[in-house]
């Protein structure tokens, strides 16, 4: 990259959307598909900034139209869509894919796993690009993070949740491990996009449902139709989004163009955090004050059943790889190395702290 270049990348910041300059002559234009309804605050419009971030520090030589859910192709069909050309580029979350592997869930977020700090320690210095790499090459794919919603709220329940029993028999509106370790305490999971839970909450198609947090929680809705709205958020401690480039267009791109995508990827996980941190708080008072919601915490017994199961899921994905050189096992076995050497300056560093700010007293100005 040339001087002028590394400006430009350095200008983009925290997700900036830079004013695109003239379009040169060699013009790619990519097809970007997400899982996203038209401009849903969050995910909707970061994948936009993202795209005209891409389209800006390129000078207008990488180009991107973003597709919204069921514009191009349906909200959960990314996957196939770029790995066979539809679209070069998609933005989702990768654990809507363990059908295709279960590697793919340790990408977005698994239960009890990883902050979003955390997750950027692994990806950038641990091996977790590297084996993300190696999970997506045989489907001609390659992975990057593009946005972090931050720690989820576990979701709406119509009825209150006081122990393991309250669990059994709910539709449960829960994506990919986070459905399967439900199931083992009697839940129906259920896998929906996100346009499509609040019709399914309003007709009792699903009784509960998980989707991100307060921020774009309220805007969809939910609390029309569920009044209790539960933490802990175990399943997704800091889920990270996906932008999924089809391998043989990502060849076709300069150096320069590579390393634009890459940093505007980078920026755009931090963009989306720093959204999110900012909203949350401001909508669950909205929620709690104008709607009348009902926080509650998981009781220890049920978090303790789900941290349970958990381990049986993952002891299940492990046990079960079949892949010729073992790399959703290796994953688990890189992932659980990861959290075990992070874990302990988390909870002397960030945890005591956030512990030590819940002592009784406030900042009062005199």
């Amino acid at each position: 990259m040339n001087r002028r270049s590394l400006l430009k990348v350095a200008a983009l910041g925290a997700g900036a959307t830079l004013a695109a300059p003239a379009i040169s002559k060699n013009v790619r234009e990519w097809r970007m598909v997400t899982s996203w309804p038209k401009g849903l605050p969050g995910l909707g419009t970061g994948a936009e900034r993202l795209a005209a971030n891409i389209t800006a520090l390129s000078g207008g030589r990488l180009r991107i139209k973003v597709y919204a859910a069921g514009e191009l192709v349906p909200a959960l069909e990314c996957f196939g869509a770029v790995a066979n050309g539809t679209a070069q580029l998609g933005h989702d979350a990768a654990y809507y894919h363990t059908g295709k592997s279960e590697g793919c869930a340790f990408f977005t977020a698994f239960p009890f796993g990883f902050t979003a700090d955390e997750m950027d320690a692994w990806m950038k210095y641990g091996n977790g690009q590297k084996l993300w790499d190696e999970l997506y090459a045989p489907f001609g794919l390659r992975g990057f993070h593009a946005g972090n919603t931050g720690t989820q709220m576990l979701g709406w329940f119509k009825r209150e949740i006081r122990s393991v029993d309250d669990l059994r028999g709910l539709k449960f509106r829960a994506p990919g491990i986070q459905g399967r370790i439900l199931q083992k305490l009697g839940v129906t999971p259920v896998s929906l996009p996100g346009g499509e839970i609040f019709p399914a909450l309003q007709s009792g198609a699903i009784d509960a449902a998980e989707w991100i947090g307060p921020f774009n929680d309220l805007a969809l809705g939910f609390y029309q139709v569920c009044r209790y709205y539960y933490s802990h958020g175990y399943h997704e401690p800091g889920p990270s989004l996906q932008l999924i480039v089809n391998e043989q267009a990502w060849k076709t791109l300069d150096v320069e163009l590579q390393a634009i995508v890459r940093t505007a990827c980078e920026a755009s996980t931090r963009d989306m955090l720093a959204e999110y941190n900012a909203r949350s708080g401001p909508a669950l008072r909205t929620l709690v004050k104008k709607h009348g919601v009902l926080v509650r915490p998981l009781p220890e017994d049920v978090l303790m059943a789900c941290g349970n199961a958990a381990n049986e899921v993952l002891n299940e994905i492990h046990a079960g790889d079949r892949t010729p050189k073992r790399i959703v096992a290796r994953i688990v076995e890189d992932f659980l190395a990861f959290r075990k050497d992070i874990t302990p300056w988390t909870r002397v560093g960030e945890q005591a702290f956030l512990n030590a700010r819940r002592l009784p007293f406030e900042f009062k100005l005199k």
